[in-house]
């Protein structure tokens, strides 16, 4: 039986609990992933506390990596590959394929920060040569890759 940690009231730590739930098959234009790893983003604790509310229960996260064990029906470029762990059902649309050279360690905790960075630096304000950037803080994911 797959698990998760899920959210059934808003909170601070305490209201996340980790238990079993049922994974099904994947429908169409859905694949069965096995994640590997997850990513912890500052969102999800927004999501926990109710500051961005989501219908309860949540199972928070936005970003994972792991494998694909089963596809639905019109999914194309990815296929199963078998194995025993925590699963869920995710759109494939919303997929990337890994290089070999990025780990599913290292792929769960940059995705959602790297997007976010090229988001800011390159449709929200091009940022150009000569350009001065001021970033408040540098400690988190997005400042990290940023800089």
């Amino acid at each position: 039986m797959a698990k998760a940690v899920r959210v059934h009231g808003v909170g601070g730590p305490e209201v996340m609990v980790y238990e079993d739930v049922t994974v099904g098959q994947p429908g169409a234009g859905e694949v069965r992933l096995k994640q590997d790893f997850v990513g912890l983003n500052y969102i999800d604790t927004y999501h926990r506390t109710g500051l961005y509310p989501n219908p309860l229960p949540l199972i928070p996260g936005s970003e994972g990596a792991g494998e694909v064990i089963s596809v639905g029906a019109g999914v194309t470029g990815f296929k199963p590959i078998g194995a025993y762990a925590s699963e869920r059902l995710i759109p494939w649309h919303r997929l990337i394929k890994l290089p070999d050279s990025i780990s599913t360690e290292m792929a769960a905790g940059m995705m959602l920060q790297g997007m976010t960075v090229e988001y800011l630096v390159r449709r929200t304000y091009p940022v150009k040569k000569g350009d001065t950037v001021l970033f408040q803080a540098a400690a988190g994911g997005v400042g990290l890759i940023a800089c």
